[in-house]
């Protein structure tokens, strides 16, 4: 059996507590398991509103901030206990584009001096001259060219060029996986369709497998294989992209894409919820609480406060949601296996 590139297991992160661990907490990701295969090349899709823990995962990933608990393997090492070789090869293979590129930019330094440091870090070139051959193959890749925008400063761009360079920063090592994190959310329309190809084409002629962090359903569905809808720090629903968004099981996600207006001014856009005396943000603060989304949902029962609910599988294509309305239906192996270590 073929090595999974990346495999998140029961990732959780709780902030907060303070030096005697006595003070409020915030569970940010709890419990959150994931798997990208080697090969083929895939574009998995985390979303979720704000708050929902993407970028909590998308730092975890990164090595940002350390796990509570819970493991990251990188092609079957765990991430928290490399040596150094495997670091920097995780390094070199695991890269990033953020929400805001203008913000990874020193405004000091003309743009060429991010991919001067990628080359130097990781000695990719012997002198001047391949090191440009290997900047300009990176630039043509996003459909620009070294002599319009190398030696520019920051300022000097747009946003979808510094977007792009960012893109071509990252494909310059020839990474086996890029996070990125609402890369295309500081765009116009024409400019986030163009981003979008790319991130396809680097999919499908480089290999290069993406975990595309965003809140945008419709290009998550329009790129992505396989998507995860967080809600409050814990997955409530996965599975082929397709299949989740046209036919959604858990009461969150069904809410979630039944609020995307539609261009049809006699159709109601969004509905009423009952409220309840329970915040959402309550359910937040440990790890044992029950159903984050009991205050909001209009199927709530006694039993969402008592616990977590498992992942049940509701469909084809491994779709899988943790609700209790699915009670009678089979709980996923994963979800078996921490029940019986719990």
């Amino acid at each position: 059996m073929t090595q999974p590139l990346l495999q998140i297991k029961n990732a959780t992160k709780v902030y907060g507590g303070g030096f005697l661990k006595t003070g409020p907490t915030t569970v940010a990701l709890q419990d959150f398991n994931l798997t990208i295969d080697a090969k083929p090349a895939t574009i998995t899709t985390i979303a979720g509103e704000s708050g929902s823990g993407k970028t909590t995962l998308a730092n975890l990933v990164l090595g940002f901030v350390n796990l509570t608990s819970g493991q990251i393997l990188y092609k079957g090492n765990d991430t928290g206990s490399m040596d150094r070789n495997q670091t920097m090869e995780y390094r070199r293979e695991v890269q990033a584009v953020f929400q805001d590129p203008y913000a990874v930019y020193n405004p000091f330094y003309r743009v060429k001096h991010i991919f001067d440091l990628v080359i130097n870090n990781f000695k990719m070139a012997n002198n001047k001259k391949d090191a440009r051959d290997l900047i300009e193959k990176a630039l043509n890749v996003v459909g620009m060219r070294g002599e319009e925008v190398l030696e520019k400063y920051p300022h000097q761009l747009s946003g979808g060029q510094r977007q792009r360079m960012m893109v071509a920063r990252a494909y310059l090592l020839k990474p086996r996986l890029i996070v990125a994190d609402e890369p295309v959310s500081m765009v116009d329309a024409s400019l986030r369709a163009m981003i979008l190809d790319i991130m396809l084409r680097l999919r499908d002629e480089e290999g290069i497998s993406f975990l595309y962090i965003t809140h945008d359903l419709s290009t998550a569905y329009q790129i992505g294989d396989r998507i995860y809808l967080l809600y409050q720090g814990a997955t409530a629903e996965r599975g082929d992209t397709m299949q989740v968004i046209e036919n959604p099981k858990h009461p969150y996600v069904q809410l979630l894409i039944n609020s995307i207006p539609v261009p049809d001014p006699k159709v109601r856009w969004g509905g009423d919820m009952e409220a309840t005396s329970v915040d959402d943000e309550q359910m937040r603060v440990n790890i044992k609480s029950g159903c984050r989304f009991y205050p909001r949902c209009p199927a709530r029962m006694d039993k969402c406060l008592t616990a977590q609910p498992p992942l049940y599988v509701v469909g084809k294509g491994r779709h899988e949601a943790a609700c209790y309305l699915y009670d009678d239906h089979p709980v996923t192996e994963e979800s078996a296996r921490e029940q019986v270590a719990g």
